[in-house]
């Protein structure tokens, strides 16, 4: 009952807004902070989508261009050749033969072309092989001299245990 009769006075009505006042600042203190880190998060948010959305905006422009020359070289491709080519003389008809058929053979080895080419990087592996295959045939080579003298020096034995 004090409360309510100290507070329906004018003197205490200063002192009642006065307290709202602070109480109101206590509360924007406490969500003034919250709102802060909101703001910021947000901003840092937006900052890094934007990059995102550059990033994928380059590569977006970069498989259109390659979607337009992808487009470009298969109508290239599905033209008729013989639509946009111009005559060849008759004089020359006889080198066109050649060499459509230097074409055609060059075509025909282009996969033995293409094996020799990819095996390159396999040289040094494969001379690395060889050298112990060699080192090997050489050891070989000396176990059957040895055994090839000592083969004849027995069949020498063998002929003087007989004739005596």
């Amino acid at each position: 009952s004090l409360d309510l009769t100290c507070r329906r006075t004018p003197c205490f009505v200063k002192f009642s807004e006065m307290e709202e006042m602070v109480n109101m600042e206590a509360e924007i203190n406490e969500v003034q902070p919250l709102v802060l880190s909101v703001t910021v998060g947000s901003t840092l948010q937006f900052y890094f989508i934007g990059k995102k959305c550059e990033i994928l905006q380059d590569m977006n422009r970069h498989l259109e261009a390659i979607l337009k020359e992808k487009r470009d070289l298969r109508k290239r491709l599905i033209k008729h050749g013989c639509q946009e080519s111009l005559p060849i003389e008759a004089t020359f008809h006889k080198c066109i033969v050649e060499l459509l058929t230097e074409a055609v053979t060059f075509i025909e080895k282009l996969e033995s072309h293409l094996q020799s080419v990819r095996s390159i990087p396999q040289i040094p592996d494969m001379m690395n092989n060889m050298d112990t295959t060699l080192s090997k045939t050489e050891m070989l080579m000396i176990e059957l001299e040895e055994l090839t003298e000592q083969i004849l020096k027995w069949k020498e034995l063998q002929k003087e245990v007989y004739s005596n």
